[in-house]
């Protein structure tokens, strides 16, 4: 058996390029969905790994079936959502979200509310995907009841969603990233707060300057009414609607498990489309398993209602498994690692560290598409560098969450972004621009760094004890 080779630079811009070529030429020019072009790039990695670094296809198969594996729970989520959202809708909950928001929203403060409710609800469950399957489903409707573009109302609910993701002690990355980093659990979260409370406060001054282009807009309460009047008719309304969210809510708030939540979850509504709608439960199968239907003859309230069910979130798991394969070959031949260590050389000052860490998060979040990967590959990269300087490992792991963590959703075929392009039905390139603290966070993170404003250093003998 020929000898390994270990991966450089130009063996891994090999497959990035025709990664990258392949999905520029495919989606711009020929329309195509992204997943067999995401796998050329696999095979183009595939085949470098073979013959220009000698790794077997045995070794190669294994490292995307330990990839894949990595995310399995998240694509167990994402079937478990689905049925949840086609319950919930059947249920008259998602509805009754709608039904009310409509009358207790305006235009004006829309932007702003959207996202400070789902710090709150993020905060609470220390889920960003729990956060947009629940309120930030309901909220869509609102927003478009409101006449308020969806880019712009699902980039203030990833916004929302991310804060509460990166900063509640609840949340999976949250604990994840300083354990990986040699940090603690709350000195990593006060640490962040440095960087993160102006940046959510900056997007919150933003969304209040987009929704002030509405307010002073007439407010199409024809439209409005038409919709409510629909909704009325279809459904039969009532505040007891809210209990399945608030039972989920409860749930991961509590440390409960988010599968076994969503799957109760998904049962309760079940439960309440069969009291409250007087659904049958073979209506109630068919809705988990296919979606929600109906025809109202108001475009409007279909386009809203119409969606959810397991066959739902087919396109989107496909699609990350896609990126997985595609991911798993390069972080098991090490050409993903070649990239890193050559971004390093250029690192000299603790800004450039911060930003090289910040990019490799990124790039991986590209390239491997998965946001726990995005968090661990620049750890094992950069963790001895940050020791070396003497750098706190609460930099290293605060850089890992601005990076990793809130550039994951914006990304199509990540896990995450490819859960809120299904969940809130909007392209991650779509709501991009608008999802301002994902955008400004990470770029704060590295101003502070350059300015070392918060930045201390310790003696690395000293650290490397510790």
């Amino acid at each position: 058996m020929k000898e390994k080779k270990q991966a450089t630079l130009f063996h891994a811009l090999i497959p990035i390029v025709i990664l990258v070529a392949s999905l520029f030429i495919g989606i711009i020019y020929l329309g195509a969905d992204p997943h067999i072009l995401i796998l050329i790039g696999a095979i183009a990695a595939t085949l470098v790994a073979m013959f220009a670094l000698n790794y077997s296809w045995t070794e190669i198969e294994t490292g995307i079936v330990e990839t894949i594996q990595m995310v399995m729970q998240g694509l167990l989520i994402l079937m478990v959502v689905g049925t949840l959202i086609g319950s919930w809708i059947l249920s008259g909950t998602v509805p009754a979200m709608i039904y009310y928001g409509l009358q207790i929203l305006s235009p004006g403060i829309f932007l702003v509310a959207t996202c400070i409710i789902c710090i709150v609800v993020s905060l609470s469950t220390g889920s960003s995907w729990t956060t947009a399957g629940t309120v930030g489903i309901a909220l869509m409707g609102v927003g478009q009841g409101l006449g308020i573009p969806p880019a712009m109302t699902a980039g203030a609910i990833i916004s929302g969603a991310y804060f509460g993701d990166k900063m509640s002690p609840l949340s999976d990355t949250t604990n994840m990233t300083p354990a990986v980093a040699g940090a603690t659990l709350f000195d990593h979260i006060k640490y962040m707060f440095q960087t993160t409370g102006p940046s959510i406060a900056i997007a919150l001054i933003l969304y209040g300057v987009l929704g002030a282009r509405y307010a002073g807009q007439a407010l199409d309460t024809t439209s409005i009414d038409m919709i409510i009047d629909v909704l009325k008719v279809e459904f039969n309304i009532t505040p007891l609607l809210f209990i399945p969210p608030i039972v989920v809510i409860g749930l991961v708030a509590t440390k409960k498990p988010a599968l076994p939540s969503l799957v109760i979850g998904t049962i309760v509504g079940g439960l309440f489309a069969a009291i409250f709608q007087g659904a049958h439960i073979a209506d109630i199968i068919d809705t988990v398993h296919y979606g929600f239907y109906i025809e109202t003859g108001v475009d409007v309230v279909d386009s809203l209602l119409v969606r959810g069910g397991l066959d739902s979130m087919m396109w989107t798991i496909s699609l990350v498994i896609c990126a997985m394969v595609f991911g798993g070959v390069m972080e098991k031949t090490g050409m993903l690692q070649a990239v890193g260590h050559s971004i390093l050389k250029m690192a000299k000052s603790t800004g450039s560290l911060v930003f090289a860490t910040t990019f490799t998060a990124l790039m991986a979040n590209i390239l491997t598409a998965d946001q726990y990967l995005a968090l661990v590959v620049p750890a094992r990269m950069y963790k001895s560098e940050f020791d070396e300087r003497g750098l706190e490992p609460k930099l290293l792991s605060r850089t890992l969450e601005e990076g990793g963590t809130l550039t994951s959703a914006l990304i199509p075929w990540n896990t995450c972004g490819a859960y809120m392009m299904t969940v809130l039905m909007v392209n991650p390139l779509a709501y991009l621009p608008y999802a301002f603290f994902n955008l400004i966070n990470p770029v704060m993170g590295i101003l502070f760094a350059y300015m070392g404003w918060g930045i201390k250093q310790v003696d690395p003998k000293e650290q490397k004890a510790s």
